[in-house]
């Protein structure tokens, strides 16, 4: 489907890519990973022809369909959403259109949002948009520039399982290490001007490359240790007449070794580690939420000036928290789950003071330092500083050699700590503020999606600080990855009402019976979504439209059901030859020869490939009963 080959690029004499191949078939889930920097999304721009090459060639099998979702979505004008997602030409086709409405219901648009204005949306919302738009047109090859920045956690799970099944092949780049375990078919690593290609999701391909760097160095120490025997007799005997020959033929010898020293793709990416400053210590209570009722009123009339008393008696048009009650003690690490809009973000406002109760009392503990750590916090930064400046502007003792190695784990690295704040992007503004927040932490922190702008190293190293952390830690995300690594509490939060679970992600999980894309939205079933309606289209068009649905139901579910034949076939020859093969190591005779290792490495392979088969046919089953 798509060929990179010899592929040559630098940047202001920064070599970029060196002889870089890469070969994606039809059907491959490809995520491009490597750290910031390394040139991932210009990779992608060079495979769209949006960037030029200095040597190397793409090339695609002649008619494949491309799509590209990049990092940042283009200006809108006055296009609704649903202009956005269907396209001029598909604007009469009624089944194109019904599909792309059940995307965008997908995407966590309502049906009221399709005529909406694109402008009236944040740009996170008309990426969905745009990401709608891709999903419905189906392209061969689906390339994708951290698509999940910008999904909260219960869309971005909705948005996993449909690609699960798409059709088509995907070339990806994300941080959301969760993500690419649960879609990626191989990994390609880019890493000092080169390319490796890996079979498996993102855990899998670090298993191979730490695997192949022991291997590389185990060469390595091997080669250098030949070539200081070598050098030994060299020492020794170069000036000898007797054994001058030999000398100067051990000395090619050591050329030669030289020439072929095992060189690697370069190591792991540096990581650096720092002695997290902690915070005063708090009383066990750090704050509570009695009784607390809150609600968005009706916005004032436009050029009015209301005072806070008339502002408090506008009617309350959206109830969210009737008499709710919250606590949380010292050295909790709680994070908040639920469907969206279910008020996840408002209950941490109103944990954080920005939002204030209609009635009930927010209490913080005794010696409680609170901080609150959202997109706005960029906001007090000095632009007159640098970045490093504004880093240091710190009351905590740090040196400022912490505190770079800080900031280069956050994506500001050499001359980057020079750049003025005044310049930076929201993205980078957001990383400095997070790293003002390490370098002083409060010992009450609420955080609002921190792992956004983080590449997969940064989501890393934030982690490590936060695990330092003695304070209490209260928090949003939608990276799953994030949750199981920090997570020790969760609070549910729908319909007004919080539940809690006494444990971590999993135990959530497993407490309330259900898979984590289920768990995580107000309904088990994924066809509750209330259908849009098919305007476009009469009565008879409606019919026919119904009648390929019916079709297309009863194929996948004929599908469903050779898959499972398959899977139920496979499974009892596996189990078949796994009866076979013990039978056969207990036979004294098959210790003779070597024949008792290779069973059992066919046992191994044989038990590795049971659960994957006893976990694909119990999916597959589940779907068919979810169809009826």
């Amino acid at each position: 489907m798509l060929t990179v080959a010899g592929l040559q690029k630098s940047f202001g004499g920064r070599e970029l890519f060196d002889d870089v191949s890469l070969t994606i078939q039809a059907g491959e889930r490809v995520a491009i990973v490597g750290p910031n920097g390394a040139g991932k999304s210009t990779l992608m721009k060079i495979i769209l022809g949006m960037e030029e090459p200095d040597a190397g060639e793409v090339t695609f099998i002649r008619g494949t369909r491309v799509g590209y979702l990049p990092q940042e979505s283009e200006a809108v004008g006055n296009e609704t959403v649903l202009d956005i997602t269907v396209p001029h030409d598909h604007e009469h086709d009624g089944q194109f259109v019904a599909k792309a409405k059940q995307i965008l219901t997908g995407l966590s648009f309502k049906q009221s949002d399709f005529d909406r204005p694109a402008r009236e949306l944040s740009g996170g919302w008309v990426m969905r948009a745009h990401l709608a738009r891709l999903l419905a047109q189906e392209p061969d090859l689906l390339m994708l520039d951290e698509p999940t920045n910008h999904l909260d956690l219960e869309t971005l799970l909705w948005f996993q399982d449909y690609l699960c099944e798409y059709p088509g092949a995907i070339l990806l780049i994300s941080h959301d290490r969760e993500f690419l375990n649960r879609l990626c078919t191989h990994t390609a690593e880019l890493r000092a001007a080169q390319i490796l290609r890996y079979t498996g999701n993102y855990d899998r391909y670090l298993e191979q490359r730490a695997a192949a760097e022991i291997t590389l160095a185990a060469t390595a120490v091997a080669q250098q240790r030949e070539i200081d025997r070598l050098q030994l007799f060299v020492d020794r005997f170069r000036a000898k007449n007797t054994k001058a020959a030999q000398a100067q033929s051990k000395m090619k010898q050591i050329e030669r070794l030289k020439e072929d020293m095992v060189v690697g793709p370069g190591g792991p990416e540096a990581t650096v580690g720092f002695t997290f400053p902690q915070p005063a210590r708090s009383g066990q209570r750090s704050i509570t939420l009695d009784k607390v009722n809150f609600g968005y009123r009706a916005k004032p009339p436009e050029g009015s000036h209301l005072t806070p008393e008339e502002v408090a008696q506008l009617p309350i048009i959206k109830q969210i928290y009737d008499s709710v009650d919250f606590e949380a003690e010292r050295g909790q690490r709680m994070v908040l789950v639920g469907p969206n809009g279910a008020g996840k973000s408002t209950l941490l406002k109103l944990l954080a003071g920005i939002l204030q109760p209609i009635s009930g009392e927010c209490r913080l503990g005794h010696n409680v330092k609170l901080g609150y750590f959202a997109q706005h916090r960029a906001a007090m930064l000095n632009p007159k500083h640098t970045v490093l400046e504004e880093a240091l502007d710190t009351p905590q003792r740090i040196t400022e050699q912490s505190i770079r190695n800080i900031l280069g784990n956050f994506l500001f690295r050499g001359d980057d700590v020079f750049k003025p704040v005044s310049v930076l992007s929201g993205g980078e503004k957001s990383r400095l503020a997070l790293v003002k927040l390490l370098l002083d932490p409060p010992n009450l922190l609420l955080m609002d999606e921190p792992t956004t702008h983080l590449d997969l190293a940064s989501v890393d190293a934030l982690i490590e600080a936060l695990k330092q952390y003695e304070g209490t830690l209260i928090f949003i995300s939608h990276d799953v990855h994030f949750i199981r690594a920090l997570a020790k509490h969760v609070v549910r939060v729908e319909h007004g009402q919080l539940r809690h679970f006494t444990g971590g992600y999993q135990y959530y999980l497993d407490k309330t019976n259900q898979t984590a894309r289920e768990a995580l939205t107000s309904s088990s079933n994924k066809s509750s979504a209330p259908r849009p309606a098919i305007s476009a289209v009469d009565r008879k068009e409606q019919k026919r439209l119904e009648a390929e649905q019916r079709q297309a139901r009863s194929r996948k579910k004929q599908e469903l059901q050779n898959r499972i034949t398959t899977l139920e076939k496979e499974i009892a020859d596996l189990e078949a030859k796994e009866k076979q093969l013990a039978e056969e190591l207990e036979n004294p005779d098959s210790y003779a020869g070597g024949r008792a290792q290779q069973i059992n490495r066919e046992l191994s392979r044989v038990h590795d490939r049971l659960p994957e088969l006893n976990k694909a046919w119990e999916q597959a089953t589940l779907q068919l009963e979810q169809m009826g």
